[in-house]
């Protein structure tokens, strides 16, 4: 039976694999610009390979191939049989009348190939353009077609358009590609290819892209800035941007699908399109420059130049650097090194250059740094000429000269050769090693940026407190000395240890076994606390003036009337009959119960109010402490950006030491030195005596280009500002409070101690921090006064001409570069701002082009 089986299941597997096909089909006849389903169906879902014919070129395939698999099961008689299909299906256009083939497909199928039949298909005629498919919009705006669809150029193209179409040489075009669309797009891919004529950058835009609504030719188009170029024209002459083809892929609605296929097959109910758009080439005329003075630099732009010695006096044969910038906008990347002018017996050497450009929308823009190395070989004065630099200006339509400022050189004699390979290189090495300190984690302290604790409504309570206490505690102990001559009230104060005593005597008669003495002690234990505690005469010791005495001194009527049984349980168990170990055991227990009741009563304090102010203190910032986690994580795993916007949004709660900090260190990562130098400083200005602070600061610094040496102070002055620095507001005024506090303790020890050498701690340990109070405040309000009318800034331009006058054709004076430091001394014009540098240099430069710290 078993191998009758066999032999059925062998036939049926062979009839099976013969039975296999694979079936083309598609219409007859088509209409110029008609769509038509092309599909292949293998009746077997084995199929390890599919390639169909080569489509003519005269039709547009616009989908597919597109995989669809049917399964189907019957039951008859208990007996249960199953098929299985797989389909591919083109939606292809005619784009042409004629007759034409389609070859025939082939599948494999368990190893083997089956074929197709060709297809013959005669198109003729035309269709009309608006076609019959239906459309429903999308949310967004877009049309959301049904599959198979035709996309025609107006629903879906690109513009290109040129800032300038007609330049000079080396003269900046932004080249702009904007997408039009009407239907679902979701991708689009297209390079622009390499051009020889051109030196072309991309602008970077975010890959996320927005879409906006404009309306063309009265129709609402979903548009948006697909990609921008930045292009220097090499040559000159009629210049031909050619055109790009871009494939876009655009989403159509398969309203054909069946579900039951959609869920458990993999099917879906929308398509992806494949769709060619071309944008369209752009010419551009390009002019040759005018004749070409012999000094010209090749920039073709707005550009200006500055210099700095990092010395003036030297020896000969020791290395000296000299830093040219050449900053502004243009072709930045073009531009030839500036030449230098050097007296005799000058060496000097290769320099290294630094390009901190960034590309925008009007060119590169940013500056150019040449740190070159010369060396003075003979002692003498020298003059060191202005470095010239001469470019040609797109808005005068000339050639313009700019120098750099002149330096003079004192040379003194020299003890030999100096390494100027060891001299360069260290430099960098030792630029190298350094980096950065972390983030400050944990809660932020943040507050308003005009709100201190110093000069508080709060800060002068607490001084106002801490006086009330000095006289509080002064009244207190010159009472205490009062009393201390008052043997009535040393009784009261001292009831408790005195009942104390003859209790313990009494628990040694009771284990003893003495009763009578025991309950002698108790009762006198007990007569004894009260009469002291009270200040009663042992005359007038009674039950009720007992009771009296106690309820005034609001003690509750339960524990009197526990204390006056105590009493009565104490003489009743002297003279009664019974166990007399067990009856002064009883005794024992409610006397001291009594006792401890009453001792609670007189020394009730206000712990509860305390406990209340302690937790207030230190209840968290929930929320803000989240919110800085978030961020402080975005750091660590390295999205700085994101880390910027968590730190920028905080910031605008309230200003943090911390948060500046931590922002800066984003900035940094991110190599917006600028922006890390001015938050920073904010930092600095919230929390002077941080070293992480200033050690950040002091590394950003360094990388920015303007290198000025302050001026020099007397040593004094120095250390006043760093003793002034140590400590923020908050923290100096904490230091006064503190010193106040410890001045009130020490005064009260000078007052009431008994040994003088404690007294002359007490006296001169005050007198020292009383001054300590009063320093301290005023180290705090001069902090104070710099957070709320703060005179720095940061320069925020890729460099600015400093100017003789607040007006743009004053003179320049000197060349200010991105992340320079200037204090304003003169805020009364408007738009202009007169400044000073660290080495006294002063100057207008638009208020614009700087950002307050």
């Amino acid at each position: 039976m078993k191998r009758i089986a066999i032999f059925i299941a062998m036939v049926m597997t062979t009839v099976l694999a013969v039975a296999q096909t694979l079936t083309a089909s598609a219409p007859s006849h088509v209409a110029v610009g008609e769509q038509f389903r092309l599909s292949y169906t293998v009746n077997t879902q084995n199929v390890s390979d599919f390639r169909a014919g080569n489509i003519p070129s005269e039709f547009e395939v616009l989908i597919g191939p597109n995989r669809s698999m049917q399964s189907s099961y019957q039951m008859i008689n208990g007996h249960t049989s199953s098929t299985s299909s797989i389909t591919y299906t083109y939606i292809v256009a005619a784009t042409k009348n004629g007759t034409f083939t389609i070859p025939a497909a082939y599948a494999v199928v368990d190893g083997k190939k089956i074929t197709s039949k060709s297809l013959t298909i005669k198109v003729s005629g035309s269709v009309s353009g608006s076609g019959s498919s239906s459309r429903q919009n999308s949310d967004d705006g877009a049309e959301m077609r049904d599959a198979g669809s035709r996309i025609s150029g107006s629903d879906l193209f690109i513009k290109v358009s040129a800032n300038k179409k007609r330049v000079y040489e080396q003269e900046p075009i932004l080249l702009t590609y904007k997408v039009y669309t009407l239907v679902q797009l979701t991708q689009l891919r297209g390079d622009m290819p390499d051009l020889k004529s051109f030196y072309t950058q991309e602008v970077d835009l975010p890959q996320q892209k927005s879409f906006s609504i404009e309306t063309v030719n009265g129709r609402p188009y979903r548009t948006c800035t697909w990609s921008q170029y930045v292009m220097f024209p090499q040559t000159t002459g009629k210049l031909q941007i050619p055109s790009i083809t871009f494939e876009g892929i655009v989403v159509q609605q398969n309203r054909n699908v069946d579900p039951f296929e959609a869920f458990f097959n993999g099917g879906s109910g929308y398509v992806e399109v494949k769709k060619k758009i071309v944008a369209p080439g752009i010419d551009i005329q390009v002019d040759p420059l005018p004749q070409r003075p012999a000094t010209f630099s090749g920039g073709v732009g707005k550009f200006n130049i500055s210099a700095q010695l990092d010395k003036t006096e030297t020896k000969a044969n020791d290395p000296i650097k000299l830093r040219v910038i050449v900053s502004g906008t243009g072709n930045l990347k073009l531009i030839k090194e500036p030449v230098l002018n050097l007296p005799k017996d000058f060496d000097k050497y290769e320099p290294k250059v630094t390009d901190q450009t960034k590309l925008t929308t009007a060119g590169l823009e940013g500056s150019k740094i040449y740190d070159i190395l010369i060396v003075p070989r003979h002692q003498g004065q020298y003059d060191i000429p202005p470095v010239e630099f001469t470019y040609f200006d797109t808005a005068t339509k000339r050639y313009e000269t700019v120098k750099s400022e002149g330096f003079h050189l004192d040379v003194a004699k020299g003890s030999g050769s100096a390494s100027v390979s060891d001299f360069s290189g260290q430099e960098d090495v030792d630029e190298l090693n350094k980096d950065i300190r972390f983030i400050k984690t944990g809660d932020a302290d943040q507050h308003l940026t005009n709100d201190f604790f110093f000069g508080s409504t709060a800060y002068w309570i607490i001084i106002a407190a801490l006086v009330v206490v000095f006289i509080t505690l002064f009244v207190i102990f010159r009472q205490r000395a009062i009393d201390n001559a008052n043997v009535t009230k040393m009784r009261g104060k001292k009831a408790n240890k005195v009942a104390t005593k003859r209790l313990k005597l009494a628990a040694r008669l009771m284990t003893d076994n003495k009763p009578n003495e025991f309950y002698d002690e108790v009762l006198r234990a007990l007569w004894g606390y009260v009469g002291d505690k009270l200040n009663i005469p042992v005359a007038q010791l009674s039950h009720d003036n007992i009771s009296q005495k106690l309820a005034d001194r609001g003690v509750h009527q339960s524990i009197i009337d526990k204390f006056i049984g105590a009493i009565d349980e104490c003489e009743f168990e002297r003279y009664a009959p019974g166990d007399p170990k067990g009856n002064m055991s009883k005794v024992y227990d409610k006397a001291i119960l009594a006792i401890e009741k009453i001792e609670e009563v007189m020394k009730k304090g206000s712990k509860k109010a305390a406990t209340l102010v302690l937790l207030l203190l230190l209840a968290p910032m929930a929320a803000q402490a989240a919110t800085k986690a978030e961020a402080d994580s975005a750091y660590i795993n390295g999205n700085y950006q994101e880390a910027i916007k968590g730190y920028e949004y905080m910031l605008k709660q309230g200003a943090s030491a911390e948060l500046y900090y931590n922002l800066g260190n984003a900035y940094y990562r991110t190599e917006n030195i600028t922006r890390a130098v001015l938050n920073y400083e904010r930092a600095l200005l919230l929390s002077p005596g941080d070293a992480d602070i200033r050690f950040n600061l002091q590394l950003a610094r360094s990388k920015t280009i303007d290198k000025i040496v302050p001026e020099s102070e007397m040593f004094f002055v120095t250390w006043y500002r760093s003793l002034v620095n140590l400590m923020s507001v908050d923290g100096w005024g904490r230091m006064a409070l503190v010193s106040l506090a410890i001045v009130i303790v020490l005064f009260l020890v000078y007052l009431f101690s008994a040994r003088v050498w404690v007294q002359k701690l007490g006296f001169f340990g005050g007198i020292a921090l009383l001054v300590v109070f009063v320093f301290s405040n005023f180290f705090a309000w001069q902090q104070r006064q710099q957070l709320l009318y703060r005179q720095g800034a940061i320069v925020i331009a890729p460099s600015v001409a400093v100017k003789s006058t607040p007006a743009q054709n004053g003179t320049d004076l000197f060349i200010l570069h991105e992340g320079t430091k200037v204090v304003i001394t003169d805020s009364s014009m408007k738009n202009w701002r007169e400044v000073r540098l660290a080495d006294g240099k002063k100057g207008w430069l638009e208020s614009k082009k700087i950002e307050m710290i």
